[in-house]
């Protein structure tokens, strides 16, 4: 894409987080409510969560408000993340695997969470000051610019950003760099199973909605590869099918993407 596209792509997304930070409703496809790609019946966040892997535990841990129902995935259920490490959420939203993450770290560990949109990071911020962590920090950032240095984090986790990102292979290449040698990176993400219809893919709804923007998972594996990266294992969850298909309801969008599990490993040189 060009510069100046890209950027259009970012506002577009950016709006639309930015609204449902703001307190517009999700529909459940990670658009406000009243966006028109989506069903008039609306999931309660709750529900969205449980539907994409949440325990009850782990949402009863929460702060009030940190579950926007926005994800497709549970990342910090599958990083092995260890009492010490440091963790970096790609698009953190208001913070929930942020906030999971850092119980599994400890004090000793360190979660920072990165998101494009100030209205997101008030509301992370403003949840972290009320659940008291004090091993969470959110900064402002694009994935394709990380706002951090170098070897910095043990793992790299995000749920169902990557797939709004105008330049997927650039964000991959951030999240290696900012990774130690060793480091893990474990996401969650919507993926292209079928080639899209044009109108999927020009429809800035379905972008902002986690579908237009889906790689195919051979894409997805060379864009790693070419990053650095080793140990690549991408893995589909077909019951997620069910879920997706109420982000637009009627339109068919199940049977060209679905979630999965993305994994790979930074080599130790």
């Amino acid at each position: 894409m060009t510069g100046e596209t890209a950027e259009a792509v970012h506002d577009s997304v950016r709006r639309s987080y930015a609204a449902i930070a703001s307190g517009a409703t999700n529909s459940g496809c990670c658009l406000p409510e009243s966006s028109s790609c989506c069903g008039a019946k609306t999931p309660s966040a709750e529900d969205l969560a449980k539907a994409f892997g949440y325990s009850d535990d782990e949402l009863a841990s929460l702060p009030e408000g940190s579950n926007m129902g926005l994800g497709c995935g549970n990342p910090a259920a599958i990083a092995a993340m260890k009492p010490g490490e440091t963790v970096i959420d790609l698009g953190s939203g208001g913070g929930i695997d942020c906030f999971l993450a850092a119980g599994r770290v400890g004090k000793e560990g360190r979660v920072i969470g990165i998101d494009m949109t100030p209205e997101m990071l008030k509301k992370a911020r403003d949840n972290a000051r009320r659940i008291g962590y004090g091993n969470v920090e959110f900064r402002l950032g694009e994935i394709e610019n990380l706002p951090a240095a170098d070897n910095t984090a043990d793992v790299i986790i995000s749920n169902c950003v990557l797939n709004l990102s105008p330049n997927k292979p650039q964000a991959l290449r951030e999240a290696f760099r900012v990774l130690k040698p060793g480091g893990r990176l474990a996401i969650s993400d919507v993926v292209a199973t079928a080639e899209l219809p044009d109108e999927f893919k020009n429809d800035a709804e379905l972008l902002c909605g986690c579908i237009s923007g889906c790689a195919a998972i051979d894409q997805l594996s060379g864009w790693l590869a070419a990053a650095g990266f080793i140990g690549i294992d991408i893995k589909t969850k077909e019951e997620s099918r069910m879920t997706i298909k109420e982000w637009a309801p009627g339109r068919g969008i199940e049977n060209y993407v679905v979630s999965a599990v993305i994994k790979a490993v930074k080599p130790v040189l």
